[in-house]
């Protein structure tokens, strides 16, 4: 035992300098401040830097809000109506008065038609584009014949040719063929209008002028798929229905004991919200 404590000079030596340099660094750690440099925080400057980052946020958020072009109010869809914030009801009532042959010629008429409330109509009625013998019937150049056609008196978007289509302006040889490949993909062709919407490129302002003067007579003749009854299989032979979408579909279906109207469609998860007045030629609630 005698031998472990038994130190040489310069063992000794040692530990009396390793005790001296531990009292030297807790003498150092309990006198000496190592904290950093203390700064003051202008909080005039700080909020007044925040507002302008909020401001220019909100410009980047209004910049990729979706564009509102113009547009006639009597050739409102059912998705046009619903990405303007309008309700079904109010929709509804256009649909209905557009049905028995009327025509909105005035923002005050559209009001009272469809009993949107003033904020919305303030929103978008600057976008409203009446023909031009509407808003300036006595000054117009245009002939009475060229107000809106009936049904009877425009043709047959199903057996039009490329250079009927031509004398669309807008509509010129490339834009004729992709309309008429569209229609050719369809045995029987089109069921109705609102299928121009899928010939890429075309607007709606040339597909309303389209539309002016021609419309689907001949609809192809095609069974309806129940909604609340369709396997997944039946569902995506529906034009722009995948097997995600009508896996979310049935999943939906589900949840609210089955679907009450098309548009509840809107609430399925990744549905294409923008193919929706397609889709809804295909479906029943029957």
């Amino acid at each position: 035992m005698k031998s472990h404590f038994k130190f040489s000079k310069s063992q000794r030596n040692g530990i009396f300098l390793l005790l001296v340099i531990i009292v030297v660094l807790q003498c150092v750690y309990f006198f000496v401040d190592f904290s950093g440099p203390k700064y003051s925080v202008n909080y005039d400057e700080l909020n007044k830097y925040q507002k302008e980052i909020d401001s220019l946020k909100q410009v980047e958020l209004l910049e990729k809000a979706p564009k509102i072009y113009p547009f006639n109010p009597n050739y409102l869809t059912d998705y046009k109506g619903y990405t303007l914030g309008m309700s079904n009801e109010e929709i509804d009532r256009l649909l209905k008065f557009r049905n028995k042959g009327e025509w909105i010629n005035s923002v005050k008429q559209f009001q009272e038609v469809t009993k949107v409330s003033d904020s919305l109509l303030n929103v978008i009625s600057p976008f409203f584009k009446f023909p031009e013998w509407v808003t300036n019937p006595k000054s117009s150049s245009f002939p009475y014949s060229e107000k809106p056609k009936s049904f009877e008196q425009k043709r047959d978007l199903n057996t039009a040719t490329a250079k009927q289509l031509q004398e669309i302006n807008g509509i010129g040889e490339y834009y004729s063929e992709r309309i008429i490949k569209l229609r050719n993909t369809f045995i029987g062709g089109f069921i109705a209008d609102v299928q121009l919407l899928d010939v890429n490129g075309l607007t709606p302002e040339v597909i309303e002028k389209i539309t002016n003067e021609f419309t689907v007579k001949t609809p192809r003749q095609f069974q309806k798929i129940n909604l609340n009854t369709a396997t997944v299989n039946q569902l995506v032979t529906v034009q722009h229905i995948d097997y995600d979408v009508a896996h979310h579909i049935i999943e939906q279906r589900q949840l609210r004991e089955g679907f009450k109207t098309l548009d509840e469609l809107t609430k399925v998860k990744d549905f294409p919200i923008n193919k929706i007045e397609i889709i809804k030629l295909y479906l029943s609630l029957d």
